[in-house]
């Protein structure tokens, strides 16, 4: 994907983001399978509350997100980094509990185009929430993975909350409406030294991610799975053929993130 294209993509993830809400793709609710899975939440100036993004509790008190969804709520009137919040509930509401905390984004975001955009984040909530959090991998899980020949035999599960898409056969008009977390499976298209794509794609038995589940986890292996090896950040526009997640067993991604817990 050229530089320009990326650009517009990342934009259009964090505009839809504030907007509507990203969602799974041919997916179906998540339940109680995944509850270290959560909204990424901010507060209106009305005093409501808008789900913007999706993320994973990786550390009793650490929610592992996207730097984008960091900026873009920042940007937003009247909120701060240290005025952000996390829920965990199935089903978001306006009554869903809601965890306060403050957010911190890689400072390399945006230095490294296509090549790495550092597109990693984490919210250090002001106490742990009791739930036990997941699994991140060790340093370059997936290249080892791939120079055996196993990735492509594994299948990898997609979380986060927002819209869906049920059809393939619409444009944008097919995404639809919706507060619940959700799931998808997925197999893997390729591996750069960033970025992890996945497929998505219906005809080939995939779902996946679109716009407002940024920061969601992609966990290697079936819905059972508790391993985070990417999270969610861009794809194609109408969100029916590509995944193209931040991988987070990167070098640049562990140094990031060794800040915040401790690494396996």
């Amino acid at each position: 994907m050229r530089k320009t294209v990326f650009a517009v993509v990342v934009a259009l993830v964090a505009v839809f983001t504030i907007g509507p809400a990203q969602a799974i793709v041919y997916g179906q609710l998540d339940g109680n399978l995944h509850p270290n899975v959560g909204a990424f939440v901010i507060q209106r100036e009305d005093g409501t509350f808008r789900k913007i993004c999706s993320g994973t509790l990786i550390d009793e008190d650490v929610f592992l997100t996207a730097a984008h969804c960091s900026v873009a709520a920042v940007n937003q009137p009247g909120v701060d980094a240290d005025d952000v919040f996390v829920s965990f509930d199935s089903t978001f509401s306006q009554t869903s509990t809601l965890y306060p905390g403050t957010t911190y984004w890689d400072e390399r975001y945006g230095t490294g185009g296509q090549n790495d955009a550092h597109d990693i984040a984490v919210i250090v909530l002001d106490d742990p929430v009791g739930i036990d959090p997941a699994d991140l991998p060790t340093e370059g899980l997936l290249d080892d993975l791939n120079a055996e020949h196993e990735l492509r035999d594994e299948v990898f599960t997609a979380v986060g909350y927002g819209t869906v898409r049920e059809t393939r056969k619409k444009g944008p008009q097919g995404i639809l409406a919706n507060q619940d977390r959700r799931y998808a499976i997925q197999g893997m298209l390729s591996l750069t030294n960033a970025w992890f794509t996945l497929s998505m794609n219906e005809a080939t038995g995939n779902g996946g991610t679109c716009f407002g589940d940024s920061g969601g986890p992609h966990f290697l292996g079936d819905e059972s799975s508790n391993l985070v090896v990417s999270i969610t950040v861009t794809g194609d526009a109408v969100c029916k053929a590509t995944d193209k997640t931040y991988r987070v067993d990167t070098e640049p991604a562990r140094e990031f993130l060794s800040q915040f817990v401790v690494l396996p």
